[in-house]
C-alpha cells in the first residue's frame, strides 16, 4: 500500500514538470514554423533562395522582383527577358547585397539612379545584353565596386564620367562592342580615372588606332592586363616594337592571344600579325632591343625594376660586377629606393653594362634585365641650347649693324679726293709745261705761258722738289710744303719725268722762273 501510494505521490510531482516541458516545445515549434514562413514569404516567386543567395535565372522574368530580402548578398537574375532596370527596382538599401547579375538579358536602358541603394556592391555583371550607351554618372554611386562586365553588348560611345569616383575598380571587360576610340583617360598615367585598374579588356572592338606613346609610361602591371586583339588596328611599325617589347617581357595581353593580334597594311594586306612585321615582306620594321638605358656621365640616373606583377615585396639589384647593391641610406653611389627603384648617383663610364633586379611576391618572382649605356660627353640641357642660339643670333645682329655704321656713317672722303685730284691734275699739268723739253718757237703760245707766270705766286711759294704751285693760298702752300712725297698715279707727271729728252730750263725773260739743266738733273734724282 505504501507502494502505491508513493508512485501516486511521484506522479504528481511530475506533472507540472512535464506539463512545462510540453508547453516550452510548443514554443519552439511554433517559432520556427514562423520564421520559416516568413522566409517562405520574403523569397520572391519563381526564385530559389539558399541561405543569403537568391537565384531567379531562368525565370522568364519580364521585370524586376520589387520585394528582396534585406539580407541577400548574391542575386542572380541572368537568363530573363528584362529590359530595363528602373530606380524604384530597390526601394530599400540593401547592404548585404555584394554581387548582382544581370547577363544574358535584353536591357537597353538603365537609369543612372538604379544603384543607388547598392552601396556595397563589388560584382557587377551587365555582359550579353543590347545596351549601346553608358550615361553620365551611370556607376558613380558604386565606389566599392572591383569587376564590371560589359562585354558582347553594342557600346558605340561611353561618357566617361561613367566611371567617376570608381577608385576601387579593378576589372573592366568592354570586348565584343563597336568602340572605335581607346578610352585613354582611363588608364592614363598619372591622370588615370580607374587608378586601381589592372585588367583591361577592349578586344574584339572596332578601335583602329592605338596611343603607342602613352603605352610606354604605363606600369607593367597596367600593360599585363591590356587586352587589343581582335582589333583592325593600323600597321606600324612603333606598334611592332611595342607588342614585341610585351611579348619579350611575358605580358599577357601579348603572350595570351598572340595569334589573335593582328593589324592591317594597306586594302589589299589586312589581318597581319603584329609581331611579324619585321618581316622584309610586310614592314621590315627594325627589331627592338630589350629594355636599354641611356645615360651621360655625371647624370643622377634612376633605373625602375618594372615588375608585371603589382605588389611586389621584394626588390633587389645586382650590378654588372656581380654585386649586390645596397639598400637605402647608405654613402654608396648606388641604392635601392624604398619604391624599388636603382639609383646611381654621378654615374661613369664604368657604371656601364647590364643591371639584374630580382622581384619577389606573393604569386611568382620575376627577373629583369636592363642593359645601361654611358656616352662620355655631357648632355646639353634645353637651357643651355636655347642659350647658345640666343648669343649667336645676338652676336650676328651686333655685326650686321656694325657694318650698316662702317658703310653709312662714316665720313665720306670722296668730294674733297674730287676737288684733290682735279687741283692735283692742274698743278701736274703745269709742271708737265714747266718740264718740258720740247722748246715752243710759237709766240702766241709764249706769250700765253708769260701771262700764265704772271699768276704765279712768288719764288718763296715753293712747292715739292723746288715747283711753284699756282692759284694757291698761303695756308694751301703750308699744306704743300708739307708733302715729301709726289704722287706718282698720274700718267703726265710720270712721262714728264722719265723722259729721255734733255729738260731745257726757261730763260730770265719768261719770269726768271727758270732751272739750270744741273738743277734739273738733280730734281730728277731726288725724285727717283
Amino acid at each position: 500500500m505504501w507502494f502505491q501510494d508513493a508512485s501516486v505521490s511521484r506522479r504528481r510531482r511530475l506533472a507540472p514538470s512535464l506539463g512545462s516541458s510540453a508547453c516550452l516545445l510548443l514554443l519552439l515549434l511554433g517559432f520556427g514554423i514562423a520564421r520559416r514562413g516568413g522566409m517562405a514569404l520574403s523569397c520572391p516567386k519563381d526564385c530559389v533562395c539558399a541561405s543569403n543567395i537568391i537565384s531567379c535565372s531562368n525565370a522568364d522574368l519580364k521585370g524586376l522582383p520589387l520585394h528582396l530580402p534585406p539580407y541577400a548578398a548574391v542575386l542572380d537574375l541572368s537568363h530573363n527577358n528584362l529590359t530595363h532596370v528602373r530606380a524604384e527596382w530597390a526601394p530599400s538599401r540593401l547592404l548585404h547585397l555584394h554581387s548582382l547579375l544581370l547577363n544574358h538579358n535584353h536591357l537597353n536602358f538603365i537609369s543612372t539612379e538604379a544603384f543607388i541603394n547598392l552601396p556595397h556592391l563589388k560584382y557587377l555583371d551587365l555582359s550579353s545584353n543590347v545596351i549601346a550607351s553608358l550615361g553620365e554618372n551611370l556607376f558613380s554611386k558604386l565606389k566599392e565596386l572591383e569587376v564590371l562586365l560589359l562585354y558582347k553588348n553594342r557600346l558605340t560611345r561611353i561618357d566617361l564620367t561613367a566611371f567617376e569616383e570608381m577608385d576601387s575598380l579593378q576589372k573592366l571587360y568592354l570586348s565584343h562592342n563597336m568602340i572605335t576610340r581607346f578610352p585613354l583617360e582611363l588608364v592614363k598615367k598619372g591622370e588615370a580615372l580607374l587608378p586601381e585598374l589592372e585588367l583591361l579588356d577592349l578586344s574584339s572592338n572596332k578601335i583602329k588606332t592605338f596611343p603607342v606613346d602613352a603605352m610606354k609610361d604605363l606600369p607593367a602591371w597596367v600593360k599585363n592586363g591590356l587586352y587589343m586583339h581582335g582589333n583592325p588596328l593600323t600597321c606600324t611599325c612603333p606598334l611592332y616594337n611595342l607588342f614585341s617589347h610585351w611579348q619579350k617581357r611575358q605580358l599577357s595581353s601579348a603572350v595570351d592571344f598572340e595569334e589573335e593580334l593582328r593589324c592591317d597594311i594597306d586594302q589589299n594586306r589586312k589581318g597581319i600579325r603584329i609581331l611579324s612585321l619585321s618581316n622584309p615582306e610586310f614592314m621590315n620594321c627594325t627589331k627592338v632591343k630589350e629594355q636599354s638605358f641611356i645615360a651621360y656621365q655625371g647624370d643622377n640616373v634612376t633605373i625602375n625594376c618594372d615588375t608585371r606583377q603589382r605588389g611586389v615585396t621584394i626588390r633587389e639589384w645586382v650590378t654588372p660586377r656581380f654585386e649586390r647593391v645596397p639598400q637605402e641610406n647608405n654613402n654608396s653611389s648606388m641604392l635601392v629606393l624604398t619604391n624599388g627603384s636603382l639609383q646611381i648617383s654621378n654615374i661613369g663610364m664604368g657604371d656601364m653594362g647590364p643591371y639584374i633586379c630580382y622581384a619577389v611576391s606573393q604569386v611568382f618572382n620575376e627577373t629583369l634585365y636592363v642593359h645601361v649605356t654611358v656616352h662620355n660627353f655631357t648632355q646639353h640641357g634645353v637651357s643651355d641650347t636655347l642659350n647658345t642660339a640666343y648669343t649667336t643670333l645676338v652676336g650676328c645682329i651686333l655685326s650686321v649693324i656694325l657694318v650698316l655704321i662702317y658703310l653709312y656713317l662714316t665720313p665720306c672722303r670722296c668730294c674733297c679726293r674730287s676737288s684733290e685730284k682735279q687741283a692735283n691734275q692742274q698743278e701736274d699739268s703745269i709742271n708737265s709745261s714747266m718740264l718740258s723739253t720740247t722748246p715752243n718757237h710759237n709766240a702766241e703760245v709764249a706769250g700765253g705761258k708769260e701771262v700764265l707766270n704772271r699768276h704765279m705766286t712768288p719764288s718763296n711759294a715753293q712747292g715739292q722738289n723746288g715747283k711753284c704751285k699756282p692759284n694757291r693760298s698761303p695756308r694751301e702752300a703750308t699744306k704743300g710744303a708739307q708733302k715729301t712725297e709726289r704722287k706718282m698715279s698720274d700718267p703726265d707727271s710720270v712721262s714728264s719725268v722719265f723722259s729721255d729728252t734733255p729738260i731745257v730750263g726757261v730763260s730770265q725773260s719768261e719770269g726768271g722762273r727758270g732751272y739750270s739743266k744741273d738743277k734739273a738733273g738733280a730734281e730728277l734724282v731726288g725724285l727717283l
